[in-house]
């Protein structure tokens, strides 16, 4: 079966506030409360990486998507991430409703919370993933004894590569032992490690396998050739089940923002681009190069399709590795809202999980 697609850019491993836009009254501190059609404001505290495969969300919050749609009453607070791990932390303690995450940390949230916790509403993107390696490097017995970096322990990279490592018959462990030697560390400091030879590849989302490309590397595996007609979820859109039971039409609005954004994604992309590089210069202080985007570009989709087979085949490979217990994901996807939008505006739905 196939398996498995700024220098500074994110110095930002938890919670950075990016920015706050305010559309209505001021919200009710972190209570949530008066949401939907009640008389009051309601905070929606939403969650991205500033990357190229979280474009949708990116795009969004810079042209104003996100706020057009959830209209007045709703203040809107942004906060970024490194990795997928870290937004969980922020969801499970309460600084966060609502994050654009890949689907390893989507699992590990679901799971720990007993099924509690978390419900997938959207997708966003599939793809835009590889390992690129030294030039040297042409086999994956020849990563034997080398060091290779994913963004951080137990996220959707590092998961991806501790299985095709084992399925290759080569061993990895969590501290960083084994037949190849993973090191977890965030994205823009990979490429200054990779620059100094530090390491000697990396199991990166873009843009970073282009600036690690650019940089003297090579594509060794692109993911998308590891899955079923190159689709996989790099990106989904979930929210905190308590969010979702209290205000939920905010968070269709939310899912309007998600299929909008998607929209502007696919039909303007030229101005999605130009709407990265400005965002992640907003965060970083650089602009992102535009050229760099354009060539990580081909390599996503982005769909408003959560690809759920594949979350659940991340999660056989997450146990396999060790790195996750198995559990039911009965009751993750939550597509009604989607759906009504999506039929709304004579799409085809999504198929329920």
């Amino acid at each position: 079966m196939r398996r498995l697609p700024l220098r500074r850019l994110v110095s930002l491993a938890t919670l950075a506030v990016v920015g706050t836009a305010t559309l209505g009254t001021a919200a009710c501190g972190d209570d949530n409360e008066s949401a939907g059609g009640g008389s009051g404001a309601v905070t929606l505290r939403l969650g991205y990486f500033p990357n190229i495969t979280h474009a949708p969300a990116v795009v969004g919050v810079e042209k104003g998507i996100f706020a057009e749609k959830l209209g007045t009453g709703v203040t809107l607070e942004t906060k970024t991430f490194n990795a997928g791990p870290a937004a969980i932390e922020a969801i499970f303690s309460g600084a966060l409703d609502a994050t654009y995450i890949g689907p390893n940390p989507t699992v590990n949230a679901f799971s720990k919370s007993k099924g509690e916790a978390v419900r997938v509403v959207s997708g966003a993107a599939s793809g835009g993933v590889a390992l690129v390696v030294k030039p040297g490097i042409t086999s994956v017995e020849q990563l034997r004894g080398k060091k290779i970096a994913t963004p951080q322990l137990g996220n959707t990279q590092d998961v991806a590569i501790r299985h095709w490592l084992k399925e290759k018959g080569l061993t990895t462990t969590k501290e960083g032992g084994g037949d190849v030697r993973i090191i977890p560390q965030e994205n823009a400091q990979t490429v200054e490690t990779f620059g100094s030879g530090a390491i000697d590849g990396a199991w990166v989302p873009e843009p970073f396998v282009s600036r690690l490309v650019n940089a003297g590397g090579k594509v060794l595996v692109d993911e998308r050739d590891l899955w079923p007609d190159g689709k996989f979820v790099i990106t989904n859109l979930i929210v905190s089940t308590k969010f979702l039971k209290a205000h939920p039409e905010v968070v269709k609005k939310l899912v309007e923002g998600q299929v909008a954004a998607n929209e502007f994604v696919n039909g303007k992309p030229d101005e999605a681009q130009q709407a990265i590089s400005d965002h992640i210069g907003k965060i970083s202080g650089k602009p992102l190069d535009l050229k760099l985007i354009k060539q990580a570009w081909p390599t996503l989709e982005f769909t408003n399709d959560p690809i759920a087979s594949s979350l659940k085949t991340g999660l056989d490979h997450a146990v396999a590795v060790g790195l996750t217990q198995p559990v039911s994901l009965d009751g993750l996807y939550d597509l009604t809202y989607l759906n009504e939008v999506l039929k709304g505006q004579g799409k085809a739905e999504v198929v329920q999980p």
